[in-house]
């Protein structure tokens, strides 16, 4: 039987351009991603989103946009990542590096999805249009989309 996981994923955005950071070790190690990970006991999932993006990031933000909801598994993994997408388009500090990441603004239009996870490419328009979603991806590897759905809604 499969299980869940939460976990968060955050997106600075700003007019023309969006933080990513590289991620240095560990789960989707030499990728570039947002800011996020594992809620932990006892916090909600906006607790655990700003948290990560703080420790990640060295940023603090008051307003956290949900945008997206996505379930992803893993062939042969029995747990499922359901990951809580939120947008920022404001912060305080400097983006600075940390154990786990190395940030880095990135055009809009030069975002570097060949160094992302792929899925990236399909539900990236929706968050930087505004857009709320909701997906499912499944995936063979780290590197193979086996099946996916993907659609707007109303609100997550």
């Amino acid at each position: 039987m499969l299980t869940s996981k939460l976990f968060t994923l955050v997106l600075v955005v700003q007019p023309q351009r969006i933080l990513l950071g590289m991620k240095k070790r560990g789960f989707g190690a030499r990728r570039w991603n947002g800011f996020g990970g594992k809620v932990e006991p006892g916090e909600t999932i906006k607790q655990a989103a700003r948290r990560e993006l703080q420790e990640e990031s060295g940023l603090t933000v008051d307003n956290l946009q949900k945008m997206g909801q996505i379930t992803f598994e893993f062939v042969g993994n029995t747990e499922l990542m359901e990951v809580h997408i939120f947008r920022a388009d404001s912060f305080r500090g400097e983006p600075t590096e940390s154990d786990e990441m190395r940030p880095q603004w990135f055009e809009l239009d030069q975002v570097p999805f060949k160094d992302m996870w792929p899925d990236d490419i399909y539900w990236f328009p929706l968050l930087l249009q505004k857009k709320t979603f909701v997906g499912y991806f499944k995936f063979q590897g780290q590197d193979t989309i086996l099946e996916y759905t993907l659609k707007e809604v109303e609100e997550v």
